[in-house]
């Protein structure tokens, strides 16, 4: 029997909030993120700012000890998933453990630890003195491997590497499981922590990142004619999807039900989305049949939106393709204009935000944009400035990664 499929806690660790209540608030007053980068010497980089966690001290989380074993993505996406199992009231003593698994991703992993412990070694005359800690502070399956070994829970273990769509294929992933019965509870979600001068280095030789150093408050602009790249963001999201019978027996709070999830390719380029945006309109029209509603039935899309320009560009006309004479009706927002771009764990902080839209009726901004590109139809109903409050009764949100992956979960409004 096909089950029902609900999410029941939230957990988050952002730019703009160290926890999924500032995080939320925050998106609906139109903060930003972007500041100049505090963890390395920017002076030879083309980029000298992205959207950094603030106030973050990992003793506040973890023990000493503990803390050194850990890479930042590590950290992240512990105290993300920490957060989201307090938020469900989740008592594994009572529940059946063997039921409930871990799906939680990341893009790339350790990768601080990777550029520190290299740098050390090539310092150091090759020394081959590495720490024990290295590999699984590097490895992307290891928040997984954490939280299943912390809690207990010996259901699915594993980890989706799709680049920036690892997350919320992983969202999918947790969904599946759980409507075919093979699981009652999953804690889902993505981390990444790539703000090291590996990363910026390498973004900035694709000519992916914003260069924008004098206006880097506002640098990242979806959809506006001006922007120049994305911004780098770091942090982590995580969300508990359960089976309905299952939060049901527990008197769980019900943020959003999942009734749809898309994942699909461009098959075009390694980096660039389609220019049509085939994969992002096969995700989503996929998400929409699984959930069986039509396209008018969505209110609201949580746009992938790095501020790209064919990135931005593909996913406009992929919605003008499937929604057509509807697209006034959808408010659609980029809320990488404030969080800046997560990676791997940007599909799980937006996973969030889309849930907590559903549940509250209220859309977050586009902030930073102002002169609307002229190739993106003016029918679009691109939720400039200031949050808005309309009935939120569908909802998708999208994300794309190189390699041509794509990926688009549909979420409703819980009604018994």
């Amino acid at each position: 029997m096909i089950k029902r499929v609900v999410i029941t806690g939230l957990g988050a660790i952002t730019p703009i909030g160290n926890d999924a209540k500032f995080y939320w608030d925050n998106l609906l007053k139109g903060v930003s993120g972007a500041n100049k980068i505090s963890r390395f010497d920017t002076t030879k980089f083309k980029t000298d700012f992205a959207c950094e966690v603030k106030n973050y001290n990992a003793l506040n989380y973890f023990d000493k000890k503990e803390s050194r074993k850990l890479d930042r993505f590590n950290q992240y996406g512990l105290i993300a998933a920490d957060e989201a199992i307090k938020d469900a009231h989740l008592n594994f003593d009572k529940l059946d453990t063997d039921r409930i698994g871990v799906i939680f991703s990341s893009g790339i992993g350790g990768f601080e630890t990777i550029e520190k412990d290299i740098i050390e070694f090539s310092q150091n005359e090759f020394n081959p003195r590495f720490s024990p800690f290295f590999i699984t502070k590097i490895i992307a399956n290891s928040v997984a491997g954490y939280l299943s070994i912390k809690y207990g829970l010996r259901g699915v273990n594993t980890c989706t590497v799709t680049a920036c769509s690892s997350s919320t294929n992983g969202l999918i992933q947790a969904f599946n499981y759980i409507k075919w019965g093979k699981a009652d509870i999953i804690i889902s979600g993505g981390s990444e922590a790539p703000i090291n001068q590996s990363a910026v280095g390498g973004f900035n030789a694709m000519k992916a990142l914003s260069t924008n150093n004098e206006n880097y408050k506002t640098a990242s602009r979806p959809f506006d004619i001006s922007r120049d790249g994305f911004v780098l963001g770091e942090g982590a999201g995580a969300l508990v999807v359960e089976s309905l019978e299952s939060a049901l027996k527990r008197n769980a709070k019900i943020y959003a039900e999942i009734t749809g999830g898309g994942e699909t390719s461009d098959a075009y380029h390694i980096t660039s989305t389609h220019p049509e945006g085939k994969g992002a309109y096969l995700a989503m029209k996929e998400a929409i049949r699984e959930g069986e509603i039509m396209p008018n039935d969505v209110d609201y899309i949580n746009a992938h939106a790095t501020s790209t320009g064919p990135g931005d560009l593909s996913e406009t006309k992929a919605i003008e393709t499937l929604f057509k004479d509807k697209l006034e009706n959808i408010s659609i927002s980029g809320t990488k204009s404030m969080t800046g771009h997560l990676l791997g764990g940007t599909g799980a902080i937006e996973a969030v935000a889309t849930c907590l839209s559903v549940h509250t009726d209220l859309i977050p901004p586009t902030i930073s944009t102002t002169n609307i590109d002229e190739a993106i139809s003016s029918k679009l109903n691109l939720t400039l400035g200031k949050q808005i409050k309309k009935p939120v009764n569908y909802a998708i949100s999208n994300t794309f990664g190189f390699g041509g992956h794509c990926a688009a979960v549909l979420v409703k409004k819980y009604n018994q």
